[in-house]
């Protein structure tokens, strides 16, 4: 027998940058993140824009056009861009993805050529892995438009679309060249897409830093009342902890089956599809991290002061924790309607044995890999009755 083994280590690395003003020619900053080599032609740039970005943002590409004129001789900009629609309908429909493609190879973008996209999470997560897969990967610049894809879903390396029922069925681990958020976009937003995003920082800041957790607390009215300040230092932080775990957990392609940044999310995408996706990605974080918070705390995990502060929080910032669709079938857990088959699910997308984030204190996580699905009928009936009665109401009344 003859054996060789092949082993190598290669660096990524890409800026994550905030700014307001990005297609303002005065600004220089989305200029600088493109290479370009003398001895090569200038790069082309395919644009991709969410729908509602462009319903708001009516001039934006206009705007782009002129950027580039401002620094003509960089790049060149693909004269039509592709528009998709916003939310999970661009992830749910493959004929997305193949447009993109075609876009791509009409347009001659090569290995030194850029797709940029600008919009929310879903958007982002489509053109990705539309650009991870043409040329086995064309460069990507990501322009996140919303409270989510800023800190948390476009600041990664993964991309992916639903496929089979499933969230992210298909999907790649692809850095991008760079992140630029430019704040401004967030403040068309609508109340919802606002509020979304601060559930992906509660979860950062359960599980790796109680002193966030406490800010978020401090600040909760006025992100509530859409304060920007607060909501940029939310953003900021929320990323830095993002980019610090992928950086320095051992484990930035997922080759485990563990996955912290995914507290909560077992439930949260099952009920995104149990919903036909009217839940937006954060909203059922925001639910799902609230049930494996009162299922750690049932477990004798963590306190009921601890447990209150997290619903408490959820609550003053104005999200439900409660949906009908969590009590969907509770009896039949292998159900494919059943919320409790997302267990499986889970553990099925990860590989290997079934790995859940729950909450050892406010500020740490802690791994398990059995659930018991009664407690989580009970927890889940905690819920409905908090949500029916929030627990400032609850605790003004005591």
């Amino acid at each position: 027998m003859k054996l060789i083994r092949q082993e190598f280590n290669i660096t990524f690395g890409y800026d994550v940058a905030f700014t307001e003003g990005l297609f303002n020619p005065s600004n220089p900053l989305f200029a600088k993140q493109i290479e370009s080599d003398p001895d090569k032609p200038v790069p082309k740039l395919l644009f991709v824009l969410d729908d509602g970005v462009v319903r708001h943002h009516s001039s934006l590409f206009q705007q782009i056009i002129d950027y580039g004129k401002a620094h003509e001789g960089q790049f060149s900009i693909v004269s039509q861009p592709v528009t998709l629609p916003g939310g999970e309908a661009s992830k749910n429909d493959p004929a997305l993805v193949q447009g993109i493609l075609e876009e791509i190879e009409r347009a001659e973008i090569d290995r030194h050529s850029y797709v940029v996209v600008v919009g929310g999470g879903a958007v982002i997560d489509t053109a990705g892995y539309a650009a991870a897969i043409a040329h086995r990967g064309v460069r990507l610049i990501r322009v996140p438009t919303t409270v989510l894809a800023q800190n948390d879903a476009a600041v990664g390396v993964k991309n992916g679309v639903n496929a089979f029922g499933k969230k992210n069925f298909l999907g790649t681990f692809a850095t991008p060249d760079a992140v630029l958020n430019d704040f401004e976009f967030l403040k068309t937003l609508d109340e919802r897409d606002w509020r979304s995003g601060i559930s992906e920082a509660v979860k950062v800041a359960l599980i790796k830093d109680a002193r966030f957790f406490r800010q978020l607390e401090k600040q909760a009215e006025q992100l509530r009342l859409r304060d920007m300040d607060a909501m940029q230092s939310l953003i900021i932080r929320c990323a830095e902890l993002h980019l610090e775990h992928i950086a320095t957990s051992g484990d930035p392609f997922e080759t485990g089956s563990s996955r912290p940044l995914d507290f909560g999310h077992w439930a949260a995408h099952k009920l995104e599809h149990l919903t036909e996706y009217e839940l937006r990605h954060g909203e059922a974080v925001a639910i799902g991290i609230a049930l494996d918070t009162t299922y750690s705390h049932l477990s004798g995990l963590i306190s009921e002061e601890s447990w209150l502060r997290v619903l408490n929080l959820f609550q003053e910032c104005g999200f439900r924790l409660y949906v009908p669709e969590l009590e969907s079938r509770l009896n039949q857990p292998e159900d494919a309607d059943s919320l409790l088959s997302g267990l499986e699910e889970f553990r099925e997308h990860l590989g290997g044995t079934l790995t859940i984030m729950l909450l050892q204190e406010i500020g740490q996580g802690i791994e398990v890999h059995q659930v018991d699905t009664d407690r989580y009928r009970e927890a889940i009936q905690l819920l409905k009755h908090a949500d029916q009665e929030p627990v400032s109401t609850r605790e003004e009344n005591r």
